[in-house]
């Protein structure tokens, strides 16, 4: 499967290659062994990271597509079809990233409507989300060949306004389950300190939001230092905003008014948000140009090409990563009282540990009914027999329901490629970034304002699940 990956490459002398090698990552087999070799993890769970690693090469595959040897293979094997203003070539790069990302993009937007309305691994159509690797492998490479027989002017459109568009949601949509997560863990921890009275987990609590505090604090300071001297207005303005938000949060989340209307609230949801901006802060300042001397970083980096594979790689995996959280827990947003996060009847780790409680009952019910003589004495042997004929795999934990809905995890993908295709593209815009070989993904002042602006979101999403029950109190009333 990995020689098919290779096949859209081997025009290129010397990347097809290295391609098979990299495509390889990402073959049928590759994913087939993936979903095999997980184990108990269970089939949704092996699927997950099987889409996860399609994910991350073919971000990959689009980054090398911004190099200039990739970018002058790409004006030799259009045969000028690219007839847009381009003076610098670049635009080959920006297209061809675009059209990568696009390829993926539909792909999951088809299967999303093909797989509507599944609900259990027993559905037909639920074959389609947990098998058939090579087919979709296959389907995946056509779309990007046949992306490249589409007219330029589209993805001149589509880069510009739908890809900006979807990659703004998705960044979004993850900094709602961030909040979302901030809830859960302190009311995890709270419910265990009520239930057990355990000093474990107050010390896990306790600890756990002093170590985010000073977490906060110390990224603070490198911030100030580092990255606020002489005349660097733009990372002075952010760090201190940064900061007075998570002082503004630390206060509100124990005024008396936010704690009447929600007791749980309190400093462990705001370390964590608070922590988490203060990070994306400093990432922002930290992967600016340094046109104005404000980021030390690159002027201190010895092997170049090094860090700049090694940030994208790990930037990418993180996009990978989020993906597949996101996608799973989308769906109980907004259905608890007083804060978003997801019922447990939605948490993969329950259902993964209820399916098996549930086939011992019935198993339990089986035995009572053969010793009252109400059921043969088969009726057991058929029952496992039923059992292993429905399932697709020895540690099917979808048989009864899935866990998570197909058609949105797939919509996920689909916004996560925007999401890849923007931030890629965000470094040829003659910023200068591109004096490598490979392109530093992130290194603009557009990316860093997209970080600043998202931490500073995300600090008003908490706010706002912080006063809703005092402004909106008949909407939270049980």
């Amino acid at each position: 499967m990995g020689a098919l990956l290779s096949i859209p490459m081997l025009a290129l002398p010397g990347v097809g290659t290295v391609m098979s090698v990299a495509a390889s990552c990402c073959g049928a087999a590759t994913c087939s062994m993936v979903c095999s070799a997980c184990g108990k993890c269970g089939n949704s769970v092996a699927t997950r990271i099987a889409y996860a690693l399609l994910l991350l090469v073919n971000s990959i595959l689009a980054w090398i597509m911004l190099t200039p040897w990739a970018i002058e293979k790409l004006q030799h094997l259009t045969l000028d079809y690219v007839k847009i203003n381009c003076p610098t070539g670049q635009c080959y790069g920006w297209l061809a990233v675009h059209r990568i990302n696009f390829a993926l993009g539909l792909f999951h937007l088809i299967f999303a409507g093909l797989l509507f309305g599944v609900t259990s691994s027993k559905n037909p159509r639920a074959a389609l989300q947990n098998g058939y690797w090579g087919p979709k492998i296959i389907a995946w490479i056509a779309f990007i060949v046949l992306s490249f027989l589409i007219p330029d002017q589209f993805f001149q459109f589509w880069g510009n306004y739908i890809s900006f568009l979807g990659g703004m949601l998705f960044l979004i949509l993850g900094l709602i389950l961030l909040v979302d997560l901030a809830h859960t863990w302190a009311e995890y921890c709270l419910e265990k300190i009520e239930n057990t009275d355990s000093r474990f987990w107050r010390v896990v609590l306790i600890g756990s939001t002093l170590g985010m505090y000073l977490g906060s604090l110390a990224m603070t300071i490198i911030q100030y230092i580092f990255f606020a001297q002489g005349d660097c207005a733009m990372n002075q303005a952010a760090i201190t905003i940064n900061l007075l938000f998570w002082l503004a949060i630390s206060f509100i989340s124990v005024h008396p008014s936010v704690q009447e209307y929600n007791p749980k609230a309190g400093l462990a949801q705001a370390a964590m948000v608070a922590v988490y901006c203060t990070y994306l802060t400093m990432s922002a300042v930290s992967m600016e140009p340094d046109d104005k001397h404000c980021n030390p970083l690159i002027r201190a980096q010895g092997t170049r090409t090094t860090s700049v594979v090694i940030g994208a790689i790990v930037t990418m995996l993180t996009v990978a990563y989020t993906t597949t959280r996101a996608a799973t827990q989308t769906l109980g947003l907004g259905n608890n009282k007083g804060g978003i996060r997801l019922p447990e009847d939605d948490d993969e780790h329950n259902l993964v540990t209820q399916q098996p409680a549930r086939r011992e009952m019935r198993a339990e019910v089986l035995r009572r009914a053969v010793e009252e003589g109400s059921l043969p004495a088969d009726a057991l042997l058929s029952d496992d027999e039923d059992d292993e004929s429905n399932s697709s795999t020895p540690h099917d934990d979808e048989r009864s329901r899935t866990q998570y809905d197909y058609s949105v995890f797939h919509i996920i993908f689909f916004l996560a490629t925007c999401w890849v295709a923007s931030l890629l593209t965000s470094s040829t815009e003659g910023d200068g970034s591109n004096d490598g070989d490979f392109a530093k993904v992130g290194r603009t002042y557009w990316a860093s304002w997209v970080k600043i602006i998202s931490a500073w979101f995300c600090y008003c999403l908490y706010i706002w699940t912080l006063v809703a029950p005092v402004v909106l109190p008949e909407r939270f009333d049980s």
